[in-house]
């Protein structure tokens, strides 16, 4: 499958938005805060807020450069607001008003006519008429002063980064963490938005990609800033149809309270106002544009939101943390309050997309029992120490050899990881009016580490087995980036072998991109294992996720299957042997400029050479000339590639020398990678020319590690061989073998005279060889 990176539009489709768009603004704060904007109509967004400390404030953002939305759809960068004018409709509640000290102020950062950075403080209630709390509000940016009084600081309109404004709870002093008497909920609904003057419109992108068969994932922890509608522009503009699949994350929907000094999750569970909002307005969009969405709640949740006695840990007591900055931490499956909240939350989801008519799809998101990155299972909170009896086996390191009442103690978790599990997909089909799909998704290099080879009992249990769920989902990342090819694959057969969900009952996720200096090394690897997957039979696949696909500028492209009776390559030989008399041509390109002093510069142009061949001496009789022209035929002259065998260079060893298992070096093991690619070398020395060997003849392969006839492994497209197992690092894979060569004839015209064949002479054949390889 063909993918794109896109840094910028190229030519594509193009349209313009008002500046100020209510889709485009987002939302930011510190935590324990929550907020978030929604767009209510074309001219009008609604922000959601919750406070607990007197210091929290949260900002409603317009930046001219747009950092979230994918290259092919960002509006314009254009930071002159000069002679424009922005007018709204302004209606708070619960928050300080308009005319108070510390009420809604526009922070415009930017630089001065000097072009020194400089930041200005807007007092709306200055160009706001009507009430404290509900306000027409006009900004004309060449006439805006900043400051408590007018005349005041007069802004400089001409080259202004970003701008906000500031929404605060009664009571607020800046800096302060003290905690609010109790939780402070407002909200701010801004309408009838306007924007005209000379700088009024910006161009955006208008890209509607091709569907491709592929869906997307995203997440409410990485997008609670951007508005609904932002997202499934985005969704619906690159391609993707069908299904969202929505993590609705572990640190930003919950309800929050205070307790004893810490401002901890509510139970029983409750979804904050913020994001009850936003995933309102998520699900009516994904419904009006037919995106059906799977809601995904996980065990995993923000550390310092989590209680204490919630908590997997290890044997020693210590926390089970993951490695994102700040924490999160992993609900322990024994722990009753904890899984009753975990269910709640999944009902109060399910509740929500009913309500948005919406189906009823629910995902349980990587459910395990976490391990230390030095190997200590997180077994043994209270809970736990209690279900397994009390005094459960100590494991210090899941990588150490086990006894077997530590192999007992895997097992007995992973049944109690099962029933909560079973108890989370009971509690959402019996929240379900209509009945409910519930999925199990699964990230294989965690739970079948093969470094733990034990930890499938507790992370893997049998009670996951079909049809324990409607749908088995895997994901695989962390491999699929590290080029662990041969531990992802090991990884389906034991899921199948152990679960059994038939391959129509299963999804595949690929991604992520963690780090956008890694991305042009990564998306095509994430990119295969789409279509790895679809080879493997599995119909759903999805990408994970939205946020670094638009950061990347990710396009998925979609395939088009050609007609069978016109596949672009027929895998037959061409039927005649060739003599010495036949003619072999290996081509390079290379360009040389001669300079005005008469020196060269060369530059190669490809790595590797293309033959041409002339067969037509090998055809000696009337009855091979009519079989070559029915080949020729019947290959629509040069439409149609086949292989030809080389009469003077067609081995691994030397040019026609009988192969052995370590004629060619085909890579060096890294305890990874299980994929290698067949090729040949030509010279001696540190560079010497290597050609991509795409058709050997599989009945000749012989595959060695480390000079060790291996015999585990199988031949993939054009000549790569997959060992079952990775080599380990340092190790060389080496492989001997007979080939062909790709080829098609090079003209769609055969020019055959039967009188000057009588006479001896051969028809002209001419083949060029075809690059199946990069």
């Amino acid at each position: 499958m063909a993918f794109w990176l896109a840094s910028r539009r190229r030519g594509q489709e193009t349209s313009w938005i008002q500046r100020f768009d209510p889709r485009f603004w987002t939302v930011d704060f510190p935590r324990p805060a929550l907020a978030s904007v929604v767009t209510t109509g074309p001219d009008s967004m609604r922000v959601d807020c919750e406070f607990h400390h007197a210091g929290e404030l949260v900002g409603l953002i317009w930046d001219s450069e747009d950092k979230w939305d994918h290259p092919l759809l960002a509006y314009e960068t254009r930071r002159n607001y000069a002679h424009t004018a922005l007018r709204f409709r302004w209606q708070s509640t619960g928050l300080i008003a308009l005319d108070q000290a510390n009420g809604p102020t526009l922070t415009i950062e930017g630089r001065d006519a000097s072009g020194n950075a400089r930041t200005w403080y807007v007092r709306l209630w200055n160009y706001a008429t009507g009430s404290p709390t509900d306000a027409q509000i006009e900004l004309r940016f060449s006439d805006l002063e900043g400051g408590w009084f007018l005349p005041g600081d007069k802004v400089h309109p001409s080259a202004i980064d970003r701008m906000f404004i500031s929404l605060v709870p009664p009571g607020y002093v800046s800096g302060s963490e003290v905690p609010l008497a109790s939780r402070a909920n407002g909200s701010v609904t801004i309408s009838g938005i306007s924007c005209d003057g000379a700088h009024s419109m910006l161009e955006t992108g208008d890209v509607l990609t091709p569907t491709h068969g592929v869906r997307i994932a995203t997440a409410y922890d990485d997008a609670y800033n951007q508005t609904p509608a932002r997202l499934v522009r985005s969704a619906i503009g690159l391609g993707y149809r069908d299904e969202i699949l929505h993590y609705v994350g572990m640190s930003h929907f919950m309800r929050l309270a205070a307790v004893g000094g810490l401002v901890e999750v509510v139970a029983p569970a409750v979804i904050s106002s913020p994001a009850e909002q936003w995933h309102r307005s998520f699900f009516g969009h994904c419904r009006d544009n037919e995106f059906e969405v799977i809601a995904s709640l996980s065990y995993e949740l923000f550390d310092e939101y989590c209680p204490a006695d919630w908590k997997q840990r290890t044997h020693d007591g210590e926390a089970a943390l993951t490695g994102w900055v700040p924490p999160s931490t992993l609900l322990s499956p024994a722990q009753a309050e904890a899984m009753q909240w975990l269910q709640q939350a999944a009902t109060a989801f399910v509740l929500l997309q009913e309500q948005a008519g919406l189906p009823v799809r629910f995902q349980i998101g990587e459910p395990w029992w976490w391990v230390a990155a030095d190997g200590r299972p997180c077994l043994y909170d209270e809970a736990a120490m209690t279900a397994f009896g009390g005094s459960p086996a100590v494991i210090t390191d899941m990588r150490a050899p086990l006894s077997s009442a530590q192999t007992a103690l895997l097992d007995h978790a992973g049944t109690l990881l099962a029933q909560s599990t079973a108890s989370v997909a009971q509690a959402v089909r019996e929240a379900a009016t209509g009945g409910a799909e519930v999925l199990l998704l699964a990230f294989t290099p965690t739970i079948l580490d093969p470094q733990m080879p034990e930890l499938h009992r507790a992370n893997l249990p049998s009670g996951w087995a079909y049809p324990a769920f409607d749908r088995l989902q895997l994901e695989d990342y962390d491999w699929v980036t590290a080029g662990a090819d041969a531990a992802r694959r090991n990884a389906y057969a034991q899921v199948d072998q152990r679960l059994g969900y038939p391959i129509a009952a299963q999804d595949y996720l690929s991604g992520f991109v963690l780090r956008a200096e890694d991305s042009e090394a990564l998306w095509p690897r994430i990119d295969a294992a789409l279509d790895e997957a679809e080879a493997r039979g599995v119909s759903r696949r999805f990408v994970w996720a939205l946020p670094q696909i638009s950061r990347d500028g990710y396009v998925r492209l979609p395939s088009f299957e050609q007609d069978d009776d016109m596949q672009a390559f027929d895998d037959v030989l061409y039927p005649f042997a060739l003599g010495r008399d036949a003619s072999a041509s290996p081509e390079f390109s290379t360009s040389v400029v001669v300079t005005a002093s008469g020196h060269e510069r060369r530059n190669s142009l490809w790595s590797d050479a293309r033959m041409h061949f002339d067969a037509g001496p090998g055809i000696r009789s009337e009855d091979e000339l009519a079989e070559l022209l029915a080949f020729f035929r019947a290959r629509r002259g040069a439409a149609r590639g086949f292989r030809f065998t080389d009469p003077f260079d067609f081995s691994s060893s030397g040019m026609i020398g009988t192969p052995s298992a370590t004629d060619q070096l085909i890579g060096m093991g890294d305890g990874l990678k299980a994929d290698f690619q067949l090729v040949k070398r030509y010279g001696d020395g540190e560079e010497p020319q290597v050609r991509p060997i795409s058709r050997p003849k599989a009945e000749t392969i012989i595959v060695s590690v480390n000079g060790v006839i291996e015999s585990d492994w199988s031949l993939e497209a054009n000549g790569r061989v997959r060992l079952a197992s990775a080599p380990p690092e340092g190790a060389e894979v080496r492989a001997g073998f007979l080939f062909d060569v790709p080829v098609r004839f090079a003209e769609d015209r055969l020019d055959v005279s039967a009188v000057n064949f009588a006479a001896g002479d051969a028809p002209s054949v001419p083949m060029v060889e075809i690059r199946e390889v990069e």
